[in-house]
């Protein structure tokens, strides 16, 4: 793999600023954010009140503690535009989640949030190793959904060329990749797996391909994962991070030089971790939920916003700004399974640490009799192995759960093509035991 790390001249200055001198600029612009939602969201308004603080109280960083957070339930109670903080005619774009668990959470965006995102995503895939002139494969899903606009914005803001090809059609992904030479892509780490597939179907070595750098976001990602991609292709697979609620990707991203974590982009997005029962706020190097707090987001202000995401604050490395650690789980994402805790990158770590399976998973959760069970859906990566073959690999994946994770499972190896596959962000989990 090629040395894609930046020169210092294409930094932006905040990058290499001093710890002050970023903290200055968070506490000015963090006053603006929160008299900007108190003065314009009826929501915030009320909300500080009930709480007895007020936009003046926050003298110091640390005061952002005395505010109250806000959830994705307070959206989906506004919904579509009552936390709207300008009026409609400065609103240039509306994006959604998918609704597919009640309603969707709206959020929207005034031309200089464009803007500020654009610059954000710009700086991301810089960070990434991506540069001004280079082609770009953008396979991240468009509409309403912010990854394939947000992406493709941030690389016209590079520079760069992208091609707007969006999520699905395999076969002509790769047929776009061999064919315009893109030098990056961005994708999600599921959907890339597919694109391998493609790449061994055809009989195409997939280290001839031109990719140098993927930009893998919009679900949790393991850093076996990234070993495996990064073989296969010989690139560099690096992690973007981002939510709609704060703007979307682009809030954070590992650089190309350390792959050491994600960098916050702590002027536009400040960073709590707190204690994900107690909502209590945690020393930086501690591992609990993460919070945003929107420094500059005129459309729809973000004060305390709970994630749901599990990690942990670290000092920067590449850049000033501080670092939160990759992310493997959310906290809506974990399994109890018999008293026991379990995340799906946990059972991914296991199956890509046995030989002779493939890179597909997914867990079905059942009721059986009083106890809730699991049952781990998985392919062989070879179409010769037989029944016998397959057999032994499921023994040695359900021991290696049981040893690592805790938990005693069923594992049903199948052959190559039977687990389904991802278009876009993947399903890991099925969850068909009785709603209580």
């Amino acid at each position: 793999m090629k040395d894609l790390g930046p020169k210092p001249n294409e930094l932006d200055a905040i990058e290499t600023a001093s710890r002050d001198e970023i903290a200055a600029l968070q506490l000015s612009r963090m006053k603006w954010s929160l008299s900007h939602a108190y003065e314009n969201v009826p929501m915030y308004r009320n909300r500080f009140d009930k709480a007895g603080v007020h936009p003046d109280d926050l003298k110091d960083l640390s005061d952002l503690a005395k505010f109250p957070f806000t959830y994705k339930d307070d959206l989906r109670d506004n919904y579509p535009f009552g936390l709207r903080a300008v009026p409609q005619d400065q609103v240039v774009r509306i994006h959604a989640s998918s609704g597919t668990t009640g309603k969707p959470t709206v959020v929207v965006y005034t031309r200089n949030d464009i803007d500020v995102w654009s610059d954000t995503l710009a700086r991301s895939l810089r960070a990434a190793g991506l540069r001004k002139g280079d082609i770009i494969h953008n396979a991240y899903g468009y509409g309403l959904f912010t990854g394939g606009l947000g992406a493709h914005y941030g690389i016209e803001r590079l520079g760069a060329t992208v091609v707007p090809m969006g999520g699905g059609q395999t076969e002509k992904q790769v047929n776009l990749i061999t064919d315009f030479r893109p030098s990056g892509i961005m994708v999600t780490p599921s959907y890339m797996l597919n694109i391998l597939e493609q790449y061994q179907k055809i009989g195409v070595d997939p280290r001839t391909s031109p990719l140098q750098v993927g930009v893998f976001g919009a679900e949790p990602w393991t850093n076996a994962m990234r070993e495996e991609i990064e073989a296969a292709f010989d690139m560099h697979a690096v992690d973007i991070y981002g939510l709609s609620e704060i703007m979307g990707p682009g809030v954070a991203n590992e650089c190309v030089e350390t792959k050491d974590g994600l960098h916050v982009w702590e002027d536009h997005y400040y960073p709590e971790i707190v204690d994900p029962v107690t909502g209590e706020v945690l020393e930086d190097g501690q591992e609990g939920e993460l919070v945003f707090t929107t420094l500059t987001k005129e459309g729809m202000p973000m004060i305390r916003y709970r994630t749901r995401d599990l990690t942990r604050l670290l000092p920067g490395t590449a850049r000033s700004m501080r670092r939160m650690e990759k992310i493997t789980g959310r906290s809506d994402d974990m399994i109890i399974l018999r008293g026991v805790n379990v995340f799906p990158t946990q059972i991914e770590e296991q199956v890509m640490a046995t030989s002779g399976l493939a890179l597909y998973y997914q867990i079905e959760l059942a009721r059986a009799g009083p106890m809730d069970a699991m049952r781990v859906m998985v392919e062989v990566d070879s179409s010769a192995v037989d029944e016998v073959g397959r057999s032994a690999l499921g023994n040695a994946l359900t021991q290696r759960i049981k040893d690592m994770v805790g938990i005693s499972c069923q594992v049903d190896v199948q052959m190559p093509g039977t687990v389904a596959r991802s278009q876009g962000k993947a399903v890991r989990v099925i969850d068909n035991r009785p709603k209580e």
